[in-house]
């Protein structure tokens, strides 16, 4: 029987979705790329304020959709890093999504900070599922090569 993966990221600047493409052309997973109903600033500084309120206060975005994930064993789950843990939206896809007997592989990328608690906080909000090692990359420049040899 052949594991049925998904690979489900939020990206901002396109340094995430870049990662999830790479896994996506080594696992042949299905994509599916989280979007908020809200556009984020794309001004740095603006960006970095609004996360950092969206995490003091535990604001969980509105989602343009959702993915039914009933169907899978794998979930790749990948974010950027904001303020020391994953992006906001994140937090909304793991709230709306029931993650129990679950294996789910976090990635992320990073402005310079690593993953932080991404992991962690990960495996924090879904206590019923096996969460493995991640894959934490510096911006854009996860090569194909370092995440092949991380899948393995």
């Amino acid at each position: 029987m052949t594991e049925k993966i998904l690979i489900a990221f939020y990206s901002h600047t396109g340094n995430t979705k870049s990662v999830a493409e790479k896994i996506q052309s080594l696992t042949g997973g299905d994509l599916f790329e989280i979007k908020t109903t809200q556009v984020y600033p794309a001004n740095y500084n603006d960006l970095v304020n609004q996360a950092k309120i969206e995490k003091r206060d535990n604001i969980m975005p509105e989602l343009v959709e959702n993915v039914d994930i009933s169907g899978y064993d794998k979930i790749y789950i990948g974010s950027p890093v904001w303020w020391y843990t994953f992006a906001t939206p994140i937090r909304t896809f793991l709230a709306k999504n029931d993650f129990s007997g679950k294996t789910i592989i976090p990635f992320c990328t990073h402005g310079g900070g690593g993953a932080s608690a991404t992991y962690e906080d990960i495996k924090k909000l879904c206590p019923n599922a096996e969460v493995k090692d991640g894959f934490t990359s510096y911006e854009n420049s996860a090569k194909l090569s370092d995440i092949e040899a991380w899948l393995k």
